[in-house]
């Protein structure tokens, strides 16, 4: 009897993914990982003694099912505080959508939204999942790229611009969607208000949806700001923004999310949710919403969180980009997140001849000979657009100090190759 059963057609395309050939490498060589973005050091302890209390507690309730769109306490501290960032009075049980992590916010949004045929404006580089959710929606990604506009010894985040008037030539009557991403994975850029009011004016014109991507949206250096498009003129009614727990309090295993919008709009994007998850761990959310009371009581103070892990980072951030230069790298500063780029080209490795981009050669040839991971840049980008990007490789930094020690060590032995 056969088993060779096809999958479904809208899958095509969508089989392989980068995190889990790169994680099995790094398992397979034991290799130093800065490559996925995760902490390796304890998120704050108030959370954690708040999923401890939740553990020990003999409420029956927190151990059961909860609202399916959100837990009432989360969803109540989520919009206390976001009323006030967005300054817009948001209704907890309309306005708010918790989801398994940002990820199943993105694809939830996706799917609720986009018909076979609509476009999708994807501006890149962009978090790899934006493709696929796209297409197994039946839409059609259409991208357009930041480009560097100075290329010099140490590169900016903000150097990485949009030309408007390329922008403008993607969008056609099919679109239906247009995905930003700020402070931006891997880049760190994080765009200004005349940046994203120009994104905002052809959403508009063309009356098209955003989907902001906001997940570092505290990570922010150097006096930058994170400006919210959907607190621009006339963009509360056409965005959905979208946070993380994991990335607010550095626990990503938590897997906790949430989408932010109207309720003209939230409603296809809850359909999706109670019709696939339907509801997210009762103690998680109960921990987070203790977390939120708490720094929404420190908002703007030393000691909040939120103001707290960038100023930890911050020195992470500038001493990665000292080893990197260092070992023969040009290292993009970010200015927000906790990624950066650097341009490897400067470095005389003998990489294979394959036809794999050769920042994919260069990462393998990192892990295998050196025990050093980090991510190949063109995983970011579209296939016409990979060559802006062949020379980058990303790392994180938002690791303990031990780590990062451990890398410069491992840089260091790459200076004679330059």
């Amino acid at each position: 009897m056969s088993t060779n059963f096809k999958g479904a057609d809208r899958l095509e395309g969508t089989y392989n993914n980068v995190w889990v050939e790169y994680s099995d490498l790094v398992t397979e060589h034991n290799a130093l990982n800065l490559g996925q973005g995760f902490p390796d050091f304890l998120p704050p302890e108030h959370v954690l003694k708040a999923l401890a209390e939740v553990a020990n507690s003999n409420s029956v309730h927190l151990n059961q099912y909860t609202r399916g769109y959100g837990h009432p306490r989360l969803v109540k501290s989520i919009a206390q505080l976001f009323s006030k960032l967005h300054g817009h009075q948001l209704d907890p049980f309309k306005n708010v959508l918790v989801t398994l992590g940002a990820y199943e916010s993105l694809f939830c949004c996706i799917q609720g939204l986009v018909n076979p045929g609509d476009e999708v404006i994807i501006i890149e580089p962009f978090f790899d999942c934006y493709k696929p959710m796209t297409t197994v929606a039946g839409g059609i990604p259409v991208f357009v790229p930041l480009r560097p506009n100075n290329l010099c010894s140490v590169m900016s985040s903000s150097d990485w611009t949009l030309d408007p008037v390329e922008l403008e030539s993607k969008f056609t009557k099919k679109t239906k969607l247009l995905i930003i991403n700020t402070p931006n994975n891997p880049l760190g850029k994080v765009y200004t208000k005349d940046e994203l009011t120009m994104i905002a004016n052809l959403c508009k014109k063309h009356n098209v949806i955003v989907i902001a991507d906001e997940v570092y949206e505290w990570l922010l250096y150097g006096g930058q700001k994170h400006i919210r498009i959907a607190t621009l003129p006339d963009m509360w009614e056409r965005t959905l923004t979208i946070s993380s727990a994991g990335k607010t309090f550095s626990v990503t295993g938590w897997k906790l999310g949430w989408t932010i919008g109207p309720d003209h709009l939230l409603k296809h994007v809850s359909a999706l949710h109670q019709n696939c998850v339907y509801t997210s761990p009762t103690p998680l959310q109960e921990a987070v919403a203790v977390g939120f009371e708490l720094e929404t009581d420190r908002l703007g103070k030393p000691e909040c969180y939120f103001n707290e892990l960038p100023a930890m980072l911050a020195p992470k951030r500038d001493e990665l980009a000292k080893q990197l230069l260092e070992a023969g790298f040009v290292p993009v500063i970010p200015d927000g997140g906790y990624f950066m780029v650097a341009d490897f080209s400067k470095l005389n490795v003998k990489l294979d001849d394959s036809d794999e981009p050769k920042d994919c050669k260069f990462v393998k040839w990192l892990i295998v000979n050196k025990k050093f991971a980090a991510i190949p840049s063109t995983v970011f980008y579209s296939p016409e657009h990979k060559s802006i990007a062949e020379n980058y490789i990303r790392f994180c930094f938002i690791k303990e100090d031990s780590t990062l020690e451990k890398a410069g060590e491992i840089l260091r032995d790459l200076k004679h190759l330059q």
